[in-house]
């Protein structure tokens, strides 16, 4: 609180206070009052008031200024009226009457929209548990029918159940802490996971696989990571190069306090200027605009998304026309109890 904005604030009775001692120095002339008399009235009644409003200003300012300090070392600002110091002053009191009646009504609206993504959430999640069956059926029908056509209809299928995935981690994705479990995984059994579930795609594009020095164990949850690198795996599928041999390499390396695991590819690379952009949400790239690829910029994001919520760091360096690499570091949290 400024003390001249205070007195900004003051200056209309201030004002009323000084026509008062003038008209009552007006009065006093009438009257055979002698001139210690005239002076010392006004002097007092003003210095009593000047007084009382520095007090006021002192009262105020201490309030505000603890308020404020508050404020500051508060990470949730809208708790401020759960924890602001009560109130000695009237304009104080009102206040916070209306900043708690306004929190009511704020978390109230706040409970409604969650109420309402909660219930449009629990309903994808549902559509999506549902559509996985005549996709399953259709797998079925098509191995059972093999013929060029069918082959087509299954590569389409796979398509499917990957956008599918990713609706699904996507709706999960604000409430990850609800639906992990930090374990003790193997690097080498997540990242064969990953390759078989996109073998199909490999042969197709002949891309080959180089793994290596994935003997390494790492603190996160299995489900989550697989999802993760299968979204890294599925771009440098689409992003290989149209000509030449394709490669995928995989690696790890264990380091003093993290784990770090290398995806390579010798695909289409992405250019300098936008490299700094590819975990932005919708970002598409000069690649994702070319050659037909269906790009949603929703992939990259998602990792990133996620590798924040379970505490692993994703960095991602390229060569256009010449390489791409992912880097995945996953500290070792001491602080979990591994099994």
């Amino acid at each position: 609180m400024n003390f001249k904005s205070f007195i900004k604030d003051k200056l209309l009775q201030i004002s009323l206070i000084l026509f008062g001692l003038a008209t009552i120095e007006i009065f006093l002339l009438a009257y055979p009052v002698g001139n210690f008399i005239k002076i010392y009235i006004p002097i007092i009644i003003f210095g009593l008031y000047c007084i009382s409003v520095f007090i006021e200003y002192m009262q105020k300012r201490k309030f505000y200024k603890n308020v404020y300090e508050i404020l500051g070392a508060l990470q949730e600002k809208y708790l401020i009226t759960e924890v602001m110091p009560n109130p000695n002053f009237c304009d104080s009191k009102i206040l916070k009457e209306i900043m708690e009646q306004v929190d009511k009504s704020m978390l109230e609206n706040v409970n409604k929209y969650k109420y309402l993504t909660e219930d449009y959430k629990e309903y994808i999640e549902m559509w999506i548990h549902e559509i996985k069956m005549p996709i399953a059926v259709s797998h079925m029908l098509v191995e059972n029918n093999k013929t060029e056509v069918t082959k087509s209809i299954d590569e389409e299928l796979q398509k499917i159940e990957n956008y599918i995935e990713q609706a699904l981690y996507y709706a999960r994705s604000n409430t990850v802490e609800k639906d992990y479990y930090i374990k003790k995984c193997s690097l080498k059994e997540i990242t064969g996971e990953v390759i078989r579930k996109n073998k199909a795609s490999l042969l197709a594009e002949k891309i080959s696989i180089n793994t290596h020095d994935l003997d390494l164990y790492v603190n996160t949850d299995s489900k989550w990571i697989t999802f993760i690198l299968n979204q890294i795996i599925q771009n440098s599928i689409k992003y290989r190069k149209q000509e030449g041999q394709s490669i995928i390499e995989l690696y790890a390396k264990q380091g003093k306090e993290n784990v770090i695991l290398y995806i390579k590819d010798n695909g289409m690379g992405i250019k300098k200027s936008e490299v700094t952009r590819v975990f932005e949400k919708g970002f598409t790239g000069t690649n994702g605009r070319m050659l037909n690829k269906k790009s949603t910029g929703i992939g990259l994001y998602l990792c990133k998304k996620l590798c924040d919520k379970l505490g692993i760091a994703i960095e991602l360096t390229s060569t256009q026309n010449e390489q791409t690499q992912v880097t995945l570091i996953f500290p070792n949290s001491s602080y979990l109890d591994m099994k």
